[in-house]
């Protein structure tokens, strides 16, 4: 990387911002800072001009309440963009909240994006030009599961071989890391969304009930559990009964939501198996030593290191707050961007423009 000064310079004053753009949140971690902004994915915009009326937490308090000229959406799907000019509002606004924690006006940042691993060159490319769009200066992308290492502590660059797996809103990731490449790996679009969409289906297909994106959510958080509790438990959801057209309430316990969500984590455990299954022996050794490290939104499933523990004979542990993970681990990029450049996604924009 040829030395620029002026690049120098603004990187001195600027405020880098590396953020996990995730399906369900968004966190933007901001370098010196560490963690400034976690807020849901989640914008709602005017029917008629497209224009955002609400971003982030805000517009998740909208799910399920908004008038008629009103949309709240995800414009993430699947870990990746499905809606560009809106993400590129979602990116713009946690810029400008990141950048109005400061007193005194800042050159534009440096930004490391988080992406799947299995992302195509056309869906880095609009990562990437949203990005731009949103005001920053350079753009960066690195695959969310080495993002993840990075920010478990995971000794990615060591001959030693490490595995991750990343469980967030809309994609599993998971991978095989040694000397700071990817030597195995995984991009599922089966994870937390998914689940809740079981929930949703079990509970309509069981006691005729609709509940909502939201209560869904809640009832995984709450007694959702991938192995048999201790004590089991229950929680009342409230929805709308499918034959009365009137509301009801009722209460449902962990083992039925288990049920609920078996086949989900069944799809992410074969998909972690497959992954084991192609490893070479040698790495396979140092994860007998190692373990398996689980991180994202979704390592916070009741039970979920014993479940993957008893089935795939393997320590397995879950990284110090998972949920940031991936933010952390862009920003550590930002911090040592020279050393640790081997380890970002390089865009091919030549592949991206035949594909488009």
């Amino acid at each position: 990387m040829a030395f620029n000064p002026l690049n120098w310079l603004m990187g001195l004053f600027s405020l880098d911002i590396g953020i996990d753009l995730g399906t369900a949140n968004t966190l933007v971690n901001v370098r010196g800072k560490g963690i400034v902004i976690n807020e849901p994915s989640w914008v709602a915009v005017d029917k008629r001009t497209r224009r955002p009326k609400a971003v982030g937490l805000q517009a998740k308090e909208w799910v399920g309440r908004t008038p008629a000229d009103t949309l709240a959406i995800r414009p993430l799907r699947d870990g990746v963009i499905s809606e560009f000019e809106i993400t590129q509002a979602l990116l713009g606004y946690f810029i400008g909240k990141a950048h109005q924690q400061t007193i005194v006006p800042m050159p534009r940042p440096r930004v490391v994006v988080g992406i799947p691993s299995g992302a195509t060159e056309v869906e880095k490319r609009a990562v990437y030009d949203a990005a731009m769009s949103a005001g920053a200066r350079e753009v960066h992308l690195i695959d969310e599961p080495r993002a993840a290492a990075l920010g478990a502590g995971l000794p990615v660059s060591e001959v030693r071989g490490s595995m991750v797996v990343d469980i967030g809103g809309g994609t599993t990731e998971v991978a095989i890391i040694s000397m700071g490449g990817i030597v195995v790996s995984r991009s599922l679009r089966v994870a937390g969304d998914e689940m809740d969409q079981d929930i949703t289906q079990y509970i309509r297909n069981k006691y005729n009930l609709f509940i909502g994106e939201r209560m869904a959510e809640q009832v995984k958080i709450t007694v959702g559990s991938a192995y048999p509790l201790p004590t089991e438990k229950t929680m009342t959801v409230r929805g709308r009964n499918l034959v009365t057209g009137l509301p009801e309430s009722l209460e449902i316990s962990s083992v039925e939501i288990r049920e609920a969500i078996s086949g989900s984590l069944q799809v992410i455990i074969d998909t972690i198996k497959d992954a084991l299954d192609e490893a070479p022996p040698e790495i396979v050794a140092d994860l007998i030593e190692t373990g398996i490290c689980v991180a994202g939104g979704g390592a916070l499933l009741q039970g979920l290191p014993e479940r993957l523990s008893d089935e795939l004979h393997l320590r397995v542990w879950v990284a110090d707050d998972p949920l940031t993970c991936v933010a952390r681990g862009a920003g550590m990029v930002l911090e040592n961007l020279d050393d640790l450049s081997p380890l970002l996604s390089p865009l091919d924009r030549s592949a991206a423009l035949r594909a488009a």
